[in-house]
């Protein structure tokens, strides 16, 4: 069984999906938690390859958030849509990263990736709030390469 498949239980992947869903009740923008065993290429590029190999590219308001994970690399790192990207302050995918390290530093992946979830939902809701037109454009559910 490689990393990929031992990094979170069944149960923790479960939260995580839960955190999803519940960070989009409130917002137009979509969130997606990917993870790899590894890559030989520079972890933000190749977070930028997955976000538009999952669609994330094409929300309507460029609204979506991208949380990657290399497990074997020890690496991690979010990447948002040119949407959000405009508006949020200039730190903030930094904090955000700052609060993930603190939890993954300790072995609590499943923490870190809620809290990370969490603040990247509360941005989206700040500056694209649910409106009753709005779909969830693309799937909550992890994805794994």
């Amino acid at each position: 069984m490689s990393k990929v498949e031992d990094f979170l239980t069944k149960e923790e992947e479960q939260a995580i999906v839960e955190a999803i869903r519940m960070a989009e009740k409130e917002t137009s923008g979509e969130i997606r938690v990917h993870i790899e065993k590894t890559t030989s290429k520079v972890p933000y590029d190749r977070a930028l390859e997955v976000f538009h190999e999952l669609g994330m590219d094409a929300t309507e308001l460029k609204n979506g958030v991208l949380i990657y994970l290399a497990v074997e690399d020890h690496n991690f790192v979010i990447c948002g849509d040119k949407g959000i990207n405009e508006v949020v302050p200039s730190d903030f995918w930094d904090c955000t990263k700052d609060v993930m390290a603190a939890e993954f530093k300790t072995g609590n992946f499943k923490q870190g990736l809620i809290d990370g979830i969490k603040r990247a939902g509360e941005q989206l809701q700040k500056y694209f709030p649910f409106h009753e037109s709005d779909t969830n454009e693309l799937s909550n559910e992890i994805s794994k390469g």
